[in-house]
């Protein structure tokens, strides 16, 4: 199973880096991702530069597809000619947001009417596209998730292996990261997050 990391130009490197670490813990079980980009070469917002492990068509072939956020995410949702090149199908892949990555599945029509999860400075564009943004770090509906908060990716990346490989493997990755000495409370947040999510589907 193949995890595509779409990462654009100004890309927050919590957002892609955590959740491609955290997944790419289970290649052993063959879930494997790749930080995927429009141009061979992409600069973070903090001016570090990323070799593409794949190329944005890509997100076509791959199971789940999980798009970062950035301080030019606004810009890629605006670009007729990117937003083409994303073809995605929540009938056959999950799908996944974090923060400002919420405004490419609006722009890309993915949301419907569920609520969102996403940063507080991108806020008030999710609002003003008509979508009610939650209090809540995570909430998926389906085969579709958006999380909120640049840490929350290790949420997003939980119910990613929790949907693929199951609870267990999430627990086993999560359990190997967390903090030392606070092992049980954060599986255990990460989880209830998924969780919840799972229930309300």
């Amino acid at each position: 199973m193949q995890v595509a990391v779409l990462t654009f130009d100004g890309f927050n490197e919590l957002d892609s880096f955590i959740a491609a670490a955290l997944i790419n813990r289970c290649r052993a079980d063959g879930l494997e991702a790749f930080i995927t980009t429009p141009t061979p070469v992409v600069t973070s917002m903090n001016g570090v530069e990323v070799t593409g492990q794949r190329p944005m068509e890509f997100v076509t072939e791959a199971d789940v597809v999980l798009v970062g956020s950035g301080v030019r995410a606004r810009e890629v949702a605006a670009d007729d000619r990117l937003v083409s090149r994303l073809r995605l199908d929540p009938s056959r892949q999950l799908v996944g947001a974090q923060c400002s990555g919420a405004l490419v599945l609006a722009r890309l029509g993915l949301l419907g009417s569920m609520p969102v999860c996403t940063d507080r400075r991108t806020r008030p564009f999710v609002e003003a596209a008509g979508f009610t943004v939650l209090d809540t770090p995570f909430h998926a509906e389906g085969n579709i998730a958006t999380a909120g908060g640049c840490l929350a990716s290790q949420y997003l990346a939980a119910w990613v292996m929790t949907r693929t490989l199951g609870e267990d493997a999430a627990r086993g990755v999560l359990d190997y990261v967390a903090p030392v000495g606070e092992n049980e409370e954060t599986v255990d947040r990460a989880l209830r997050a998924v969780r919840t999510a799972a229930a309300a589907r």
